[in-house]
């Protein structure tokens, strides 16, 4: 299984936050599936905290790399067929990122690791 984490996915499970449910850590620790960080994420996340809004034990550029290295996470870029999924999409989301993740979800064949309601509500499978 290809899964794509949720940027708060991705900090909750690196960080052990009691905010992951049981079923995203299974999935998560499956050695059978593979597990990705998107580009948008690791931009999602190096916005929040210029705002001051994250703080993280170091800066995003050595931060977001060595998290995904320590727990076997592969990144995702963001390519051109994952970006003309939107104008397929309906606006019921209207957080950017998120909406580009589900976009890379649909055009990869991914499963989104995400507690976010509103993400389950778009044609992508999810768990959490």
């Amino acid at each position: 299984m290809k899964l794509l984490l949720d940027t708060c996915a991705f900090l909750w499970i690196i960080r052990n936050k009691p905010e992951a449910s049981r079923t995203a850590r299974a999935l998560f620790s499956d050695a059978a599936n593979e597990v990705y960080l998107s580009s948008v994420s690791a931009w999602e996340i190096a916005v929040k905290h210029r705002l001051g809004k994250l703080p993280l034990g170091d800066v995003p550029v050595r931060y977001i790399p060595a998290e995904r290295n320590k727990h076997g996470i592969e990144s995702l870029p963001l390519a051109e067929p994952d970006t003309l999924v939107l104008d397929k999409l309906p606006l019921l989301h209207h957080d950017p990122f998120d909406r580009m993740l589900i976009c890379q979800a649909i055009a990869n064949q991914m499963i989104i690791l995400t507690p976010d309601p509103l993400i389950s509500q778009y044609p992508v499978l999810t768990r959490w």
